[in-house]
């Protein structure tokens, strides 16, 4: 089943809860078109976290991972030192992974560095026919395209960046329309 109906009356796709974060997320924000950079890299990133956990804990934390992170203002998380990692590692307000920590701060670098526009970096990833993925709509894990942004990602040095990993970025930006079909967002 790809859709369910929640208390409210309202037909929504199966993986929300009935979690208040999980539906605000869901009903405001997941599947809109994400087109501005340092938005687009605060998804990249909280992405990277979630691997391995369930999406609800990272948005539980959001608010600590932008606190912690300056709101994902590229510059000023490429700057973080060793000393704000030792910092963040007693953070309980984010998840405590030092490898995603570095690896944040890493991808902001590269960022920054390469001088990259991730708007035009990820959305060149956007299927050009929308209507036959709606009309053959299915849940999937990862998709040629998120495969492919996956790997231009890693040959500029990023890090979880993988597959799987880029198409949640992919649903959750609205590059992939992937609203199930009976959900009241899917038009």
């Amino acid at each position: 089943m790809s859709t369910r109906i929640h208390p409210d009356g309202l037909e929504r796709c199966s993986w929300v809860t009935d979690d208040l974060i999980y539906l605000k997320y869901h009903d405001e924000e997941w599947g809109n078109p994400n087109r501005g950079q340092q938005q687009l890299f605060e998804a990249i990133c909280l992405e990277g976290f979630q691997a391995g956990l369930s999406w609800i804990t990272i948005l539980s934390r959001r608010h600590g991972f932008r606190k912690a992170f300056h709101d994902f203002e590229i510059a000023k998380v490429a700057a973080m030192s060793q000393q704000d990692i030792d910092l963040l590692m007693q953070d309980p307000g984010i998840i405590r992974n030092r490898a995603k920590i570095q690896s944040t701060i890493n991808n902001a670098n590269i960022v920054l560095n390469k001088k990259l526009n991730l708007v035009e970096l990820v959305w060149k990833f956007e299927l050009e026919d929308k209507e036959s993925v709606r009309k053959e709509f299915e849940f999937r894990s990862e998709s040629a395209e998120s495969k492919a942004l996956s790997k231009e990602l890693k040959s500029l040095g990023f890090s979880f960046v993988g597959p799987t990993t880029m198409y949640a970025l992919m649903q959750s930006s609205g590059v992939v329309k992937d609203h199930a079909t009976n959900c009241f967002r899917s038009g």
